[in-house]
């Protein structure tokens, strides 16, 4: 036996595994009592134990019907959309293909989806007060969730970590309502959000321009969900001027934000820095790869705006063979740790723009459905209460090691699951195929979140 190669591995290795398709027979057959989406039976759940529909019902804006005894009601159309989403589904079409389902409708209780025109329709006509009313349920969801999870699982360091940032979602032709050119000279709609936690609390699709023109009111609007105290917010430079700075401050007590637009003031005094006020040198990896030598230091300056002189964390760095050095800055409100501890912590804020990213491409939200500025923005509000859904699945019922799974994971994993309808005289039996492994968190998750079904302990 070669040196250091265990007998186990050796055992493992003379072992001869092969590609074998066995042959066997074909039969398909059409059934109206079977899905491959029973894990949707899931996001039902979770929307009953918040209490949606009853929600939905006391909000006038979204139920712009003249005749409440003719058409749907509006918590079919936004149930719809956002099982259309978990679905991965990418467009108000998905909606209408979900009554090719029987199954699923059968289980979720609707006897028909709206099609992709009453759908539309029902945006449009919703408009900027649904919006607005989409977008308070959405917050007192996340306010809900955020009170049923585990306070360990979403905090970092006992504080609850927020987010502000815009993304601009790019549309061709000139039919979408409020699209404008950007600074990459595309033509685009501004999507600017708050996240909170794991989840996006809140956000406002407009017009291209100043990209935190909505800070004040988002940061105004979902206070309550964290205390200055115990909320620490990550921006980019978009947020840095002294208008934004004096928003920021006014709701956290702890805070860090990009500062990369006018650093000339702020270059020119680092320059003037001794050698001996600089930090001791520390290696870092660069975008790159190259090997980066890189010093700290405080700095103080008054942005335009502000009635006082703000603290900056100052990193200049270069690599191997460089003579001149560059500079970034972090406008903070950090005092007790030092400057390199500021940039460590400020670059956790790429776990948000990864999340933000996922989001976007995870739920397909780069194509706006409708040419309507405001029915764009309902929809959008209801992309977010869907993305917080799952998260909330995640975040409260699932088990730690499962927290890191971005949400096409989490919709392949959970809520593609086989099940069969078999209808009984006074009830639905839905009997799920699931792993083995699988079996036992099914279980306890509809017992604890769905007490009035039934649970079928055997078979």
């Amino acid at each position: 036996m070669p040196e250091g190669v265990a007998a186990d591995v050796i055992v493992g290795m003379s072992k001869h595994y092969s590609l074998r398709p066995p042959r066997f027979r074909l039969q398909f057959k059409s059934s109206e009592k079977a899905t491959v989406h029973g894990g949707q039976l899931a996001v039902a759940a979770v929307m009953e134990r918040f209490g949606l529909k009853r929600r939905v019902k006391r909000c006038a804006a979204l139920d712009p019907r003249k005749d409440k005894h003719k058409g749907y009601d509006p918590e079919v159309y936004i149930s719809g959309i956002v099982h259309a989403l978990t679905n991965g589904g990418c467009t108000v079409t998905e909606v209408e293909r979900l009554n090719e389902d029987e199954a699923l409708k059968a289980f979720l209780g609707v006897k028909r989806f709206p099609d992709e025109s009453s759908v539309g329709e029902w945006l449009r006509n919703a408009g900027e007060d649904g919006a607005e009313a989409i977008r308070r349920i959405g917050r007192e969801f996340v306010e809900w969730a955020l009170t049923q999870a585990e306070g360990s699982r979403y905090r970092h360091r006992g504080q609850v970590e927020c987010f502000f940032d815009d993304t601009q979602i790019e549309v061709s032709g000139h039919r979408f309502e409020g699209a404008q050119i950007n600074y990459e000279g595309n033509l685009a709609l501004s999507w600017q959000t708050l996240w909170v936690g794991p989840f996006l609390v809140d956000g406002v699709l407009g017009e291209t321009g100043d990209v935190s023109s909505e800070l004040e009111g988002l940061l105004s609007a979902n206070g309550h969900l964290w205390k200055a105290s115990e909320g620490y917010l990550y921006a980019d430079s978009g947020s840095s001027s002294g208008r934004y700075l004096k928003a920021i401050q006014k709701r956290f007590d702890q805070w860090s934000v990009s500062y990369n637009k006018w650093k000339e003031p702020l270059e020119r005094q680092a320059e003037g820095f001794p050698a001996g006020y600089w930090s001791a040198a520390v290696e870092r990896r660069g975008r790159k790869g190259e090997t980066l030598h890189e010093q700290y230091a405080w700095l103080r300056h008054q942005p335009e705006g502000m009635t006082e002189a703000v603290q900056y964390a100052v990193a200049r760095y270069r690599s191997e063979g460089e003579f001149l050095w560059r500079y970034s800055f972090i406008a903070t409100s950090a005092r007790s740790e030092g400057p390199q501890a500021v940039f460590e912590r400020h670059r956790l804020k790429g776990d948000f723009e990864r999340r933000f990213s996922e989001l976007l491409s995870d739920l397909d939200l780069h194509h706006p459905p409708c040419a309507s500025l405001a029915a764009n923005r309902v929809y959008y509000a209801l992309a977010t209460l869907a993305y917080n859904i799952l998260q909330a699945l995640k975040l409260i019922w699932m088990p730690p090691d499962e927290q890191s799974l971005r949400v096409r994971t989490l919709i392949h994993r959970l809520l593609l699951i086989p099940v069969e309808i078999k209808r009984h005289a006074r009830h639905v039996m839905a009997c799920f195929y699931l792993p083995e492994h699988a079996v036992s968190w099914w279980r306890q998750f509809m017992a604890l979140i769905l007490p009035r079904c039934q649970l079928a302990w055997s078979g």
